[in-house]
């Protein structure tokens, strides 16, 4: 088992790192690989909705969005970590995940999902949600805790004080863990559920 995991916050060693540092404790001893790729310091533009992608198999900008797209595609689970900004999370990662969503060359069904937010006060639902969305339209199952997973903090390691914050951290990765384990033992007795045709329409026909 491996899981992916995204710090979308433009510091390397924040809150939103502490969170998933939280989680990664319980996969450890759980015998679950993981993997944190920070997005600090990156340029990360938006997508330019070339539709290159589509004949590619990548982006057309070759930048971190294709350095994740193979491990994504490897990986059981993936955690996507964010601050909260103006009740959304940070540009960059929003960034990267339409692009990486966009143009991935790969079948996401049943990968399971997880956000994970920090956030000083508010905000946290909202982005909680935003992230979700993702993860809903690529069948992918999304992980839960016994709270929203989220932990508050102002200053960098402040979400350390956040102990139900960080006992959500731990439950949510130990559910991650079973949903995981169950859903490999489904494909291995199963498969994955039949796919019917894509049919694309919008509100005009």
């Amino acid at each position: 088992m491996k899981v992916l995991m995204i710090n979308g916050s433009p510091r390397a060693n924040g809150n939103t790192q502490m969170a998933l540092e939280e989680m990664g404790k319980v996969f450890e001893k759980n015998g679950v690989e993981y993997e944190i790729v920070s997005l600090s310091g990156q340029k990360i533009s938006g997508c330019m909705a070339c539709g290159a992608c589509a004949k590619l198999g990548r982006c057309v900008m070759d930048d971190m969005v294709n350095e994740i797209a193979p491990k994504l595609r490897e990986c059981d689970g993936f955690v996507v970590g964010t601050p909260v900004y103006y009740a959304s999370a940070n540009g960059t990662l929003i960034s990267l995940l339409d692009r990486l969503f966009r143009s991935r060359n790969a079948n996401l069904t049943m990968k399971v999902g997880a956000c994970v937010t920090a956030a000083r006060r508010g905000g946290s639902a909202v982005t909680f949600d935003e992230i979700n969305k993702y993860f809903a339209v690529s069948g992918m199952p999304i992980a839960s805790s016994e709270y929203w997973n989220m932990v508050f903090g102002a200053k960098p390691g402040e979400a350390s004080e956040d102990l139900e914050g960080m006992r959500t951290m731990r439950v949510l990765a130990e559910n991650m863990t079973f949903l995981m384990k169950s859903i490999a033992l489904g494909k291995e007795k199963y498969g994955l559920p039949e796919r019917e045709q894509p049919v694309i329409t919008n509100f005009v026909r």
